[in-house]
C-alpha cells in the first residue's frame, strides 16, 4: 500500500480538536503498511502509528495494527515519540501524536521526503542517508521535523530532525514484532536535559463496530525490561484477544540503563485522565522518574515509557530503539521480547530469506498456470548470498513453495506444493520445479497465489530456515473463457438468486465483504452476467418494464460483469422477476433474458 502526496494547507486537528487550518504550507505526507510478516502495521512520515486527522483522507483501511493476520484484531489507537528539553528558560515538548495535542512533526515539501522502502541488503541513496543498506526484509525510512509547520497552536519547536527507520521480517522467529530505530538531531539550538517518551494508546481486541473493544484494556509495566504493555481484559464486548501489545525501549548504545531516569505513566481514559496539553506539565511527567503501579481497572490502556536526560548540541545524534512486540498471549509476547533482545544484541545480523521468485500467470478455462523460472534480467533466488550465516554456506537457497488462498491476498494460505534441492539433508528432496497447474477451478472467481523461496536452516547458529514473504509475492487469478464474438449465450448466475443462502460462506466465497471488514453486509450481494462480448451494454428492468440500472461492459479479456442488486439510485432491489437486455455495441445485436431474485 503506497500513498504519497503533497498537501497545501495541512489540516491540524480540525476534526478532533477544533484547531484552525494551517496556512498555505506544503508537506510531503506519506504512509505505508508493514506487511511482510505476521504484523500489519501502519507507519507514517509524521511519526504516528495511526493516520491521524492529517492523513485521514488518504487512509482506506480500518485497522492500524492487525495481529494475527486476517484476525481483525486491533492493537493500536495511537503511538509515537515525544521529545522534551530545556531551552534557555523554556521547557518544551514536541510530540508526534498524543491526546490533547496537535500533530507537531511533519516532513518537508521535498518529493523525496516521503517513505523509502528498502529490502534487506539493497543499497539506496536517500538524500539525507546516501548509501543506505537495508537491514530487514522490509525497511521503511523517513524523516520528519517539528519546525516545517510553525503556526500550530501552543507549539514552540525544538528544531529537531527525526530520522525513523522501521524494520519487519517475513519468517519466524522474527515475524511477530516491528522495530523502530530513531535518530534525533538538533538543527539550530543546543538542547539540555532531553527526555524521550514513547506514547501508546493501546486498543486491543476484535475491531467490530464502534470503539467498545478499546474500553476494557489496562496497562502493565516490566521495569527491568523497560517494557510497557497494553492488555485486553477477558470477555466484554470484544471477547478474548489473542495478543497484547508491548513497547520495549532500548536506550542509546553505550549508555548504562541504570544511569538514566525512567518513567512509566499510564492514563485511565474514558474522561478520567489524559496527558496534559501544556509542555511544562508534559515534560514534568516525562522526567519525574516515577514508575506507576500496574493498572488494575480495565477502562482503557494509554501510557508513556520515558527516559533521559541527555544534553545535545547542534549536529549531535541521539539514537535509540523501540520494539513493538506481539505474540500469543502475554507469555508468547514475552518470549518474543527475548528474541528481540537477542536481535538487538546481535546488531540485526541474522540470516535472511532468498529474494522473491518472479511469477508469471496464465489463466485458462477452469485452470491457471504459474511459472517462476527467472527470465533474463530477473533476480534468481537460487544464487543469492547471505553474509550473516554462521555456517558459511555460500548459496543457502533450498527450495520453493506454492500457496493458494480463496479468501484474500493476505490469506489464509494453503500450501499446494513444495520443491527443494534433492539429495541433501534438508526438506523432502523432491527436486526443483518451476511450474504449477491448478485445475478444476470455478470460472470468473478470484483466486490468490504466491510462490516463495526458502533457505537451508543455519545449523551452526541454530537459526531456522528463512522464507520470503508470502503476502508480498501475491498474484490474483481469475480463470475463465475469452469473451464470445457476440451476444446469444449471456446468462445470469445464480438464477434464482436466493437471499436465504449464505453465498459468502462458499469456498471460494461468491460474495466477499470489503477488505476493511470481515462481516458480510447487504451491499456485498452479487449476481453475475456471464458470456458477455467485449463491448456491450446491460440494461435491467422490473417485470413491469421499469428501468432499474445500466451496466456498461468494455473488456476484451473478461466476459462477465457483477451487479450488487442495487438500482441506479443506490437502492437495494426487492424480490421479483427481472428482465435484462444485452446490446453488443460493435454489432448491434441484442439478447433478452430474465432472472429471479428471492430475498
Amino acid at each position: 500500500m503506497v500513498r504519497g502526496y503533497s498537501l497545501p494547507g495541512v489540516l491540524l486537528g480540525l476534526l478532533l480538536t477544533g484547531m484552525p487550518l494551517v496556512a498555505q504550507q506544503r508537506v510531503s505526507l506519506d504512509w505505508k503498511m508493514h506487511d511482510v510478516g505476521k504484523v500489519r502495521q501502519f507507519v507514517s512520515n509524521i511519526g504516528s502509528l495511526w493516520p491521524t486527522w492529517v492523513l485521514w483522507g488518504s487512509w482506506t483501511g480500518l485497522i492500524y495494527c492487525e495481529f494475527p493476520p486476517n484476525s481483525f484484531e486491533e492493537h493500536v489507537g495511537e503511538g509515537g515519540i515525544w521529545i522534551g528539553a530545556i531551552v534557555g528558560s523554556d521547557t518544551l515538548v514536541s510530540v508526534t501524536t498524543s491526546w490533547n495535542s496537535a500533530v507537531e512533526f511533519y516532513p518537508s515539501a521535498a518529493p523525496w521526503d516521503t517513505i523509502w522502502v528498502v529490502s534487506k541488503n539493497d543499497t539506496v541513496d536517500i538524500p539525507y542517508w546516501p548509501g543506505y543498506v537495508g537491514i530487514s526484509d522490509q525497511d521503511f525510512v523517513c524523516r520528519y521535523s517539528d519546525y516545517h509547520v510553525l503556526n500550530i497552536a501552543q507549539h514552540q519547536p525544538l528544531y529537531v530532525d527525526v530520522i525513523q527507520v522501521s524494520y519487519a521480517w517475513s519468517s519466524p522467529p522474527l515475524d511477530e514484532f516491528i522495530v523502530y530505530n530513531f535518530y534525533v538531531i538538533p538543527t539550530r539550538i543546543d538542547l539540555e536535559q532531553v527526555y524521550i517518551a514513547y506514547w501508546l494508546d493501546g486498543n486491543v481486541g476484535y475491531r467490530g463496530q464502534g470503539w467498545d473493544f478499546a474500553l476494557d484494556d489496562y496497562s502493565i509495566y516490566f521495569e527491568s525490561r523497560h517494557l510497557g504493555v497494553s492488555v485486553d481484559a477477558e470477555g466484554h464486548a470484544d471477547g478474548n484477544a489473542f495478543s497484547p501489545i508491548g513497547i520495549r525501549v532500548y536506550p542509546p548504545e553505550g549508555i548504562a540503563e541504570d544511569s538514566l531516569i525512567w518513567t512509566f505513566n499510564w492514563y485511565p481514559g474514558q474522561g478520567m485522565g489524559a496527558p496534559p496539553p501544556q509542555d511544562g506539565l508534559r515534560y514534568q511527567q516525562m522526567s519525574e522518574g516515577i514508575i506507576m503501579q500496574n493498572q488494575t481497572q480495565p477502562i482503557g490502556s494509554q501510557f508513556i515509557v520515558a527516559f533521559g536526560p541527555f544534553n545535545l548540541k547542534v549536529g549531535d545524534t541521539l539514537n535509540f530503539v523501540v520494539g513493538e512486540v506481539l505474540g500469543e498471549g502475554l507469555k508468547g509476547m514475552l518470549a518474543n521480547v527475548d528474541r528481540l533482545d537477542w536481535l538487538i544484541g546481535n546488531r540485526f545480523r541474522v540470516p535472511s530469506p532468498p529474494p522473491r521468485p518472479p511469477i508469471r500467470l496464465e489463466t485458462r478455462n477452469h485452470e491457471i498456470v504459474l511459472r517462476w523460472d527467472p527470465l533474463p534480467g530477473q533476480v534468481n533466488p537460487e544464487t543469492y548470498v547471505d553474509p550473516y550465516r554462521a555456517d558459511s554456506v555460500a548459496q543457502p537457497f533450498e527450495g520453493y513453495r506454492v500457496y493458494k488462498s480463496t479468501v484474500s491476498p493476505t490469506g489464509p494460505w494453503t500450501l499446494l506444493a513444495e520443491y527443494d534441492i534433492p539429495d541433501n539433508e534438508f526438506g523432502q528432496n523432491t527436486g526443483l520445479a518451476y511450474e504449477y497447474r491448478d485445475v478444476g477451478l470455478l470460472n470468473n472467481l478470484e483466486y490468490y497465489y504466491s510462490v516463495t523461496a526458502f533457505s537451508k536452516p543455519d545449523t551452526v547458529a541454530d537459526f531456522p530456515s528463512q522464507e520470503s514473504s508470502i503476502n508480498k509475492n501475491v498474484v490474483v487469478a481469475i480463470p475463465g473463457t475469452n469473451p464470445p464474438e457476440t451476444v446469444g449465450q449471456v446468462a445470469v448466475v445464480p438464477n434464482p438468486y436466493r437471499g436465504d443462502i449464505a453465498y459468502h460462506a462458499y469456498n471460494p466465497p461468491w460474495e466477499r465483504p470489503a477488505r476493511t471488514r470481515d462481516r458480510w453486509m447487504e451491499q456485498d450481494r452479487r449476481i453475475q452476467f456471464i458470456n458477455l462480448p467485449a463491448r456491450c451494454e446491460i440494461r435491467i428492468y422490473t417485470v413491469s418494464g421499469d428501468w432499474v440500472t445500466t451496466i456498461v461492459h468494455e473488456d476484451p479479456h473478461r466476459g462477465y460483469e457483477d451487479w450488487n442488486l442495487t438500482s441506479y439510485v443506490g437502492q437495494a432491489v426487492s424480490s421479483g422477476i427481472y428482465l435484462f437486455t444485452v446490446k453488443d455495441l460493435d454489432t448491434g445485436n441484442v439478447q433478452v433474458g430474465k432472472f429471479v431474485i428471492i430475498k
